[in-house]
């Protein structure tokens, strides 16, 4: 600002910007109008333009050499291109840069700032890397404080990029602070309670808790250079914090008497006094004179959580996902429900009861970890309040609101509760939610010019460090239609739970525990517990197991038949960034209410592999395997549904510490040197051998003479070596198998041609790719096997229905469909086929075998890739599809969907399933 007056407040800029739009509204022309557009556009901040800014300021373009006019000039503060209505914006951008090597050094603009009139652009100059923020007129009144340096206030961060690069850095303060504490010996649990502490008190330095940048004063005057009662000053000062003012020694030091009374409990443990040097202290000082109030409360637990791991706060820039994730189960759980409300509320009495409703609801975090969810959620909600004071305010006229909102906000801290077993991500949960509050504090005073003094802390939210899946959650928030359970319980997988997470499974579960049920479903069990007949509303963030596999009937069945439904569904997705060193992680969000009809469920859809934009749908219903359709749930079989289709057995395991296997040319060429031995080679397939076409070995000795082992060093070796790890098993089967260590654990290998189906296929491909081999080729348990005489089988399994069946309601390996002849084979709802169909599926498959013998050089990998199968090959895929296609419906089957109906409809049929009873 020009000149040294005071500068509008916040509510006075706000109101002119509300008066400045309907003037520009239908501003087209930028001759005769520019000008005074800019005129009265500063005006709104208080600034004079003709004091401060000229028109038409003579410059050379870089790019031509010629003279140019900038449109409106600020040294050292903004330059402005002015275009009319349908002008591109980016190119008027490029011609204010392309003014900029012509001015002076010191007078080189913070901002550029181009408009056609009904939108604004700003480019932050002060920033490298910055994105550019285009702002719509209309909505000028609620983005005014992006422009608030005008009027001399602290520039909002215009840019996504400026913002993770603050977190970053933030992130990085704190992990030097944590790594110089670790490293002088301070006990974790201490480390924590001092980390939270000082992240309020930088945070409360630049949010007005208290006196700007008074904890910094506090450090820089009160302590020494090396350090060496920087801990003392800090116990002292967290004595004081705890202490209501009037109960304060009279001599305490006069800096520390500046600090307000807290309460909360956040100063009361007494802790060791760390032990600071000068380096540490210097830290401290780097980490107070950040700007605190940048932190986006997005990010805000994950972030402190990352400050004890140097590769987390490395990666953290790329792994900035956790907003945009918890708003895919908050928005369809319940807010988007009550923006309809806002959007409806045309009255004083409609606004009204919403806004009572928002201080109603109760908010349960069963798994809080450091209280992203709540924080996220506690925001959005204060935001509703907010613009919900708004239009009362406007509706009523009454313009001394801001006396009502400081002392009757609805939305309080009090209505949050969170369960986290660890110590650290709870106190970080805590003091989240204290500082969300704060900064929505902020931005209500920035509309009605006060908000609540927060100091000493008399409400807060309820952190419960214990273990969700022991504790009584009753005992945390009593349950009623009003609380609302969200979400992201931990991943375990099967093969790393403790003994303590298989007992809390099976406490949890009781009669109905499953080895197979993921460690994430015990947050379900607990919530029907807690629910028992209330309504209410209850979403997780899950593993796809739990709409995947086998799993999911004993997941769903207490779901379904309690009453709940799905309410909305996000079917398999990758949770996780492209950060490097971080597994994907491919989960399925889940929100479940007890409503009959209303609302129509939503579901999301996401391209193969779970990455890339989603596709949302309004369905009747979503089924247990996150599809539209009955709620029929698929339970293996030990024959399949249609007699039609032969039996698919597990395919023959060594389990022999692959001693019976040849894995190398190499190998082979040393067990073929032996003539014994050699009688005994046979190729085998595993479901990679099937694919790549690549060769491998093994020893089939079914035929086994006994004097041949004697005549074979080689084999009598290998065999004994066979014999001495299944000894070695703590199995009793495997152990029984030593006594015939010649033999594969389990044999299935047929005795005439057979149709071999792989184990996994991958989820980009269009088709599960089986094939045909003679008996002597074994295939080994990573495949199935099945006789088919005539090609009908093969058909079948090669549909683009069968595949649709593996990717619904299959298992998964990682990403990978696994095929599974109980579960995936037997369960498949093929519908009774007449002869002249089977005929002409049968007839279409062997189409499909001569298309893949026209390319005898490629593998199927090669043949089945998913975005080059060769054109012959798809026509023929395409024939069979009609041809099994008929067997389902008399009308043609155009997408996913359509199959996917078809398929649950008829399993319902088969199976007398009745999906009312569900």
């Amino acid at each position: 600002m020009v000149t040294g007056s005071k500068p509008p407040s916040w509510n006075e800029i706000r109101r002119r910007a509300r008066a400045f739009v309907p003037r520009w509204a239908d501003a087209t022309s930028e001759q005769g109008q520019a000008q005074t557009f800019w005129i009265e556009f500063l005006g709104i901040f208080g600034v004079d333009l003709p004091r401060v800014a000229l028109f038409e300021q003579h410059v050379k373009r870089t790019s031509t050499g010629k003279d140019g006019r900038i449109d409106l000039y600020w040294p050292g503060t903004l330059v402005v291109e002015h275009k009319s209505a349908g002008k591109s914006l980016e190119d008027a951008e490029a011609q204010a840069l392309d003014y900029l090597d012509d001015l002076d050094v010191a007078n080189l603009p913070q901002v550029v700032i181009t408009s056609d009139f009904q939108h604004l652009r700003l480019l932050d100059m002060t920033q490298p890397g910055a994105t550019a923020v285009t702002i719509k007129l209309q909505d000028l009144e609620r983005e005014i404080d992006r422009f608030g340096f005008i009027a001399g206030y602290t520039r909002r961060s215009l840019s996504a990029a400026q913002e993770r690069t603050a977190n970053v850095e933030a992130a990085t303060l704190m992990g030097r602070l944590y790594e110089a504490l670790s490293a002088d010996g301070y006990e974790d649990h201490h480390t924590s309670v001092l980390l939270t502490r000082l992240l309020l008190l930088m945070f409360g330095d630049d949010t007005g808790l208290w006196q700007k940048a008074l904890f910094t004063e506090l450090i820089e005057t009160r302590t020494a250079e090396d350090g060496s009662d920087v801990g003392s000053q800090l116990a002292a000062l967290f004595q004081v914090l705890d202490t209501p003012i009037q109960r304060r020694p009279r001599s305490v030091d006069e800096v520390m008497g500046r600090f307000p009374y807290v309460n909360g409990r956040l100063f009361t443990e007494v802790v060791p006094i760390p032990f600071f040097d000068a380096d540490m202290r210097r830290t401290l000082l780097d980490a107070a004179a950040f700007d605190w109030s940048q932190i986006s409360p997005a990010i805000f637990g994950s972030l402190f959580q990352a400050v004890k791991d140097r590769v987390a706060r490395r990666e953290l820039g790329e792994h900035y996902t956790s907003e945009a994730n918890i708003l895919k189960v908050i928005r369809p759980l319940f807010l988007d429900e009550l923006e309809e409300r806002l959007a409806a509320a045309d009255s004083i009495a409609r606004l009204t009861s919403l806004r009572t409703r928002l201080g109603q609801l109760r908010f349960l975090d069963p798994a809080c970890g450091c209280g992203n969810f709540l924080v996220i959620t506690y925001r959005e909600l204060r935001r509703l309040e907010l613009e919900i004071l708004r239009r009362l305010r406007n509706l009523s006229g009454n313009q001394q609101l801001a006396l009502d909102v400081t002392l009757d906000l609805t939305v309080s801290l009090d209505q949050f509760f969170g369960i986290e077993i660890e110590e650290w991500p709870a106190q970080i949960a805590e003091v989240a939610m204290f500082l969300i509050d704060q900064q929505e504090n902020i931005a209500l005073a920035k509309e009605f010019g006060d908000a609540p003094d927060r100091l000493p802390i008399t409400t807060a939210a309820t952190i419960v460090p214990d273990n969700a899946l022991t504790v009584d959650w009753q005992d945390v928030v009593p349950a009623s239609a009003d609380v609302i359970i969200l979400g992201n319980p931990p991943f375990v997988g099967r093969s790393v739970r403790s003994p303590k997470q298989v007992g809390e499974m099976k406490k949890v579960w009781g009669k109905a525990y499953n080895v197979n049920l993921d460690y994430v479903t015990c947050w379900y069990a607990m919530a029907l517990r807690y629910f028992g007949d209330l309504p209410g509303r209850w979403a997780f963030v899950s593993t796809n197991s739990v709409s995947q596999g086998e799993p999911v009937a004993r997941l769903w069945r207490p779901i379904l038949a309690a009453g709940w439904r799905a309410r909305f569904a996000h079917r398999s997705f990758r949770w996780d960034s492209e950060a490097p060193g971080r597994a994907a992680v491919h989960v399925s969000i889940i929100g479940f209410d007890r409503a009959k009809t209303s609302p129509r469920p939503l579901l999301w859809r996401y391209p193969e592999g779970g990455i890339g934009d989603s596709v949302r749908d309004e369905v009747v219903r979503i089924n247990p395997y996150l599809v539209e359709g009955p709620n029929v749930l698929v339970d293996s079989l030990r024959k399949p549904l249609n007699p039609q289709l032969p039996p698919a057995l597990f395919g023959s395991m060594p389990n022999d510490g692959g001693h019976l296997l040849i894995n190398t040319a190499a190998e082979h060429a040393e067990v073929m040197a032996d003539p014994v031995a050699a009688e005994y080679v046979r190729p085998i397939v595993g479901a990679d051998e099937l694919l790549s076409g690549r060769q491998r070995w093994c020893l089939w000795l079914v035929d086994l003479d006994p004097a041949d082992v004697a005549k074979s060093p080689l084999l009598r070796e290998r065999l004994a070596n066979v014999k001495a790890v299944r000894e070695a098993s703590r199995n009793p089967d495997t152990v029984d198998a030593a006594t015939t260590p010649h033999l594969f654990w389990h044999i299935a290998q047929p005795t005439s041609r057979y149709l071999c189906i792989p184990g996994t296929v991958s989820e980009r491909r269009r088709y599960a790719t089986a094939a045909y081999f003679e008996p002597d080729v074994i295939s080994s348990n990573k495949n199935f096997v099945a006789a088919d005489p005539d090609g009908f089988a093969f058909g079948i399994v090669s549909s683009a229905m069968f595949v649709t069946w593996m990717k619904t309601i299959g298992g998964r390996l990682k990403s990978d469909l696994s095929f599974s002849g109980t579960f995936t084979y037997n369960t498949f709802p093929l519908p009774t086929v007449t002869d002249r169909a089977r005929l002409a599926i049968t007839k279409a498959a062997h189409e499909v075998l001569a298309a893949r013998a026209a390319h005898p050089a490629a593998s199927l990998a090669q043949l089945y890739n998913p975005v080059a199968m060769p054109a012959d090959l798809v026509k023929a895929h395409g024939v069979l599809d009609k041809a099994v296609d008929k067997a389902f419906a008399t009308t043609a089957i155009r997408t996913v969907e359509e199959r996917q109906r078809v398929l649950f409809r008829q399993y319902a049929a088969l199976t007398n399933s009745q999906d009312s009873l569900l």
